[in-house]
């Protein structure tokens, strides 16, 4: 089984923003097809970690979508952003859009070496 785990440095939004350097995190994003072939996790400092379906990711790098716990958007021309919620508040993340471009081409490179192995 193809497990993909990709690092990748987000920032973290927050209304006090002092700088970019402070609030930039390490995240990591995970597909693990024998869980469930169609979605994604992202996990952020702090135990916290979503799960959510693939397809959400990629439409939210084209256009806003999402409803529920998991929002993503795209955000300008390089960057896109994804928004958390949960019983404790609201985490919005702005990652690198060719950062989570490379993650999808992994996760559906992973899924379809898997198709031919079964």
């Amino acid at each position: 089984m193809a497990v993909v785990e990709q690092y990748a440095r987000a920032r973290i939004v927050t209304e006090d923003d002092e700088s970019e350097e402070h609030c930039a995190v390490p995240v990591l994003l995970r597909y693990d097809p024998r869980d469930d072939p169609r979605a994604v996790r992202i996990a952020l400092p702090g135990a916290h970690e979503w799960t959510f379906p693939r397809s959400l990711l990629e439409q939210g790098l084209r256009a806003p979508t999402g409803t529920g716990e998991v929002r993503v958007w795209p955000c300008g021309r390089v960057q896109a952003v994804v928004e958390f919620h949960s019983a404790r508040g609201v985490s919005v993340v702005q990652f690198e859009t060719k950062t989570l471009f490379r993650f999808l081409r992994r996760t559906y490179s992973a899924a379809a070496t898997e198709m031919v192995h079964r």
